[in-house]
């Protein structure tokens, strides 16, 4: 059965040995790294799984995003994503607990009353449906390159509080100051 660790335990090297094996080495040119390019992930939420013998077998990062409207105001998100398993080890389960272990910190994060911020992600929509995940309200977002418009996929309590146009990017300190205006 799978360990999870936090993805801070790492070494990062095997990280990114983990995400060419599960993605590609063309990996980098995909529009879900144009939306959080510049930004780093969210320790807290981001974990690793290892396998019986404790090698890595899975990853989940999640990252800071915005979803700036048309009047240039930041909305915040959170990005979820990459899930990535080892090739060969697919179908284990270990997909399921990483996301299990990450929307469950999400959630504990915001036990107080405050509702989380809202994830997005870009997945497979008969997949990722399980964890609430669906695209019924990002019909008008864009992404800054191409996207299959069914796998820009939401999670959150109530999607009115997001606007129903805009374009997806990181979350950075520049995003910040704009709200300060």
């Amino acid at each position: 059965m799978a360990t999870l660790v936090p993805l801070s335990a790492v070494d990062a090297a095997l990280l990114e040995q983990l995400l060419d094996a599960a993605f590609g080495d063309g990996r980098h040119a995909r529009t879900a790294y144009r939306i959080r390019e510049g930004v780093e992930w969210l320790p807290g939420l981001s974990f690793a799984a290892l396998d019986e013998d404790d090698y890595l077998a899975g990853s989940i990062q999640l990252w800071p995003v915005a979803l700036t409207d048309p009047k240039g105001r930041p909305h915040p998100l959170i990005m979820v994503g990459p899930v990535a398993v080892m090739p060969g080890r697919q179908g284990e389960g270990f997909g399921k607990a990483l996301m299990a272990a990450s929307l469950g910190a999400i959630d504990a994060a915001f036990e107080d009353g405050a509702p989380p911020y809202p994830q997005v992600m870009i997945g497979d929509p008969d997949y990722y449906d399980r964890w609430g995940f669906t695209a019924e309200h990002t019909g008008g977002w864009h992404c800054p390159g191409p996207f299959d418009r069914h796998r820009l996929l939401l999670r959150t309590g109530n999607p009115a509080i997001l606007p129903g146009e805009g374009m997806l990017g990181p979350w950075t300190p520049e995003t910040s100051e704009h709200l300060a205006k």
